[in-house]
């Protein structure tokens, strides 16, 4: 069985191309993740989980979910941490409660996908920088999907304990500090669709005289903002600048390619 969560498509994307090598069954977490739906999840096969890396590490109310769901079944799981370079201690953290839970950690693949996180002080990949990134993708997912197949151990990077140190406490202060929804603005060409508020994975958005309201209980994972369908949601006035990214507005290129 494999689970996901997946804000604008990256994670979705290499969830759903692992079911179709390994003929497995995809499982979107986003409505147990919303509704706190700790119920028991069972697979025969081993477990692969992907998911986002935010802030060096696993989105908290992923691992959060993780932590209180129990595994039936087969004993195994594979973790794939999907960031745009670096996934920090995302691998170490998995392992650690996987092994709490008495489930066998066959390691942790590490793809690299375009970055979505634009409200960020990193440059915008340009259009081309995201097509390499997204053809790149489809190696390293058939490379997963072989090792699954085969019951091989993932390869693992090692995370140092000095990362851990350094990881944590910036983790800690960016969610304390700088994850915030305050700047969050909607412009006059929304149309009260309501997406936003059914997409948002801690039910922080909500529709006031059809229009959307941001609550403080942001984790800036960007599924408002990326999955707007009229693109009327805006970040301050970083993202008029950079733009915004969503997997689905490169679906064309990649049927091309295969």
């Amino acid at each position: 069985m494999i689970l996901y969560y997946s804000a604008t498509g990256n994670t979705k994307f290499i969830a759903t191309e692992l079911a179709k090598k390994l003929d497995d069954q995809c499982v979107d977490l986003l409505g147990r993740i919303r509704n706190n739906d700790y119920s028991a999840l069972h697979s025969d096969k081993p477990f692969i989980v992907c998911s986002p890396v935010y802030m060096s590490m696993m989105p908290r109310f992923m691992s959060e979910y993780l932590k209180n769901t129990e595994f039936t079944g087969n004993r195994a799981v594979y973790f794939i941490a999907n960031s745009a370079g670096y996934a920090g201690i995302t691998s170490w953290e998995a392992r650690k409660l996987f092994k709490k839970k008495n489930m066998e950690f066959m390691g942790c693949a590490e793809p690299i996908m375009p970055n979505n996180y634009y409200v960020s002080n990193y440059k915008a990949q340009s259009d081309d920088e995201v097509k390499e990134c997204l053809f790149k993708a489809f190696d390293k997912i058939d490379e997963i999907a072989n090792s699954i197949q085969n019951c091989e151990k993932l390869k693992t990077r090692h995370v140092f304990f000095i990362e851990r140190l350094i990881t944590f406490p910036i983790n800690s202060y960016m969610y304390k500090y700088k994850i915030s929804a305050k700047d969050f603005k909607v412009l006059d060409k929304c149309i009260g669709c309501g997406k936003c508020e059914e997409i948002c994975p801690l039910r922080n958005i909500s529709m006031k005289e059809d229009k959307p309201t941001w609550g403080d209980k942001c984790s800036h994972c960007m599924a408002c903002i990326g999955s707007c369908p009229t693109n009327a949601i805006e970040y301050g006035d970083v993202t008029r600048q950079k733009g915004k990214y969503n997997f689905e507005e490169y679906r064309h290129f990649l049927n091309e390619i295969r």
